[in-house]
């Protein structure tokens, strides 16, 4: 293999840029040529890429977002649109493919894998729903930012004796709310994984009030429902709340110490799995090692949620 190239799908994560930034130069260091492809799918249909140089990825470790920006494009999920994929691959005389993103980003690695090309994907998403590997790219990141927001609100919640609702992303999974509460001593975490009862919930804010709590904090997983949505349920029963939503605020920002570290780590193994001509992969990380794994794995087997830390939160929360 001489030449591979590198694109980044989906919703941006802290830490996608120190994740190209290490494929770029691990590939330089073992002597292959590498491509960036802007813009992911679309820009691969379109044959938006360029070589970079140890120089194109200098001073972009620290900056969130990505450098190689990132689209939706439907066209991919076509048959024709993945041949057109397939084609600038070729034409561009690229014979592998690094592709940092999500479980969407996932999907369509998976589909290139059938058509016999050779993909290794990068985990890289705040929600932390790759199946196989205990944390993506971007994660401890969000974490963090969620927990200063929760810290802040708190001061608020205590000062004015008030029940707060904040809704934090995670899509369909529920490993930033429940991280985020337990850390940040939340007194009701909503996850998707595990019912919920409102009046189990209008309980234990009536006990917490009894024995002369002052404010309480809920976290609430956005595939759950929304913070909006919980106010108006525990308004009928008699709770009044106040309702932040953190929205994309949790995506952006320099990404963590972690963050880079595994970022570094998951690249360079992703460019040492191609080098070996392995394909249709992904790298993760497990009891501290990194790992890689058949990227079929991801979507046969379920992602598996902490059911011991959601009981350890409500537990410390009484």
């Amino acid at each position: 293999m001489k030449k591979i190239a590198v694109l980044t799908s989906g919703g941006d994560a802290p830490g996608m840029n120190a994740a190209v930034r290490a494929v770029v130069r691990k590939a330089i260091f073992e002597k292959l040529e590498v491509a960036g492809v802007y813009n992911g799918y679309q820009g691969l249909i379109e044959g938006r890429m360029e070589l970079l140089q140890l120089g194109s990825v200098g001073d972009i470790i620290q900056r969130g977002g990505t450098m190689l920006r990132s689209a939706r494009c439907p066209e991919f999920k076509t048959v024709e649109g993945r041949k057109k994929a397939l084609d600038q691959l070729e034409s561009n005389g690229i014979e592998g493919l690094v592709i940092i993103g999500g479980d969407g980003s996932f999907r369509g690695a998976l589909e290139l894998t059938a058509l016999g090309f050779p993909c290794v994907c990068v985990p890289a998403t705040i929600d932390n729903d790759i199946n196989g590997t205990q944390f993506t790219i971007g994660f401890d990141t969000a974490l963090n930012t969620v927990i200063d927001a929760i810290d802040k609100i708190r001061d608020t919640a205590t000062s004015h004796e008030r029940t707060f609702i904040i809704e934090v992303m995670g899509r369909n999974a529920g490993h930033l709310a429940l991280w985020a509460g337990l850390a940040g001593g939340a007194e009701t975490v909503l996850i998707p994984e595990e019912k919920y009862e409102i009046p189990a919930i209008v309980d234990r804010l009536k006990s917490g009030t009894d024995r002369g709590k002052k404010h309480s904090i809920i976290i609430v997983a956005e595939g759950v429902m929304s913070a909006n949505e919980l106010a108006e349920l525990l308004l009928q029963q008699g709770i009044e709340t106040r309702v932040s939503v953190l929205g994309h605020i949790q995506r952006g920002g320099s990404p963590s110490a972690r963050d880079r570290v595994i970022a570094s780590q998951y690249g360079a193994r992703a460019v040492e799995m191609l080098k070996e001509g392995r394909g249709g992969v992904a790298i993760g990380i497990r009891n501290h090692q990194v790992i890689d794994y058949n990227l079929i794995d991801v979507f046969e087997k379920s992602d598996v949620m902490d059911i011991a830390m959601y009981k350890l939160s409500k537990e410390l929360s009484i």
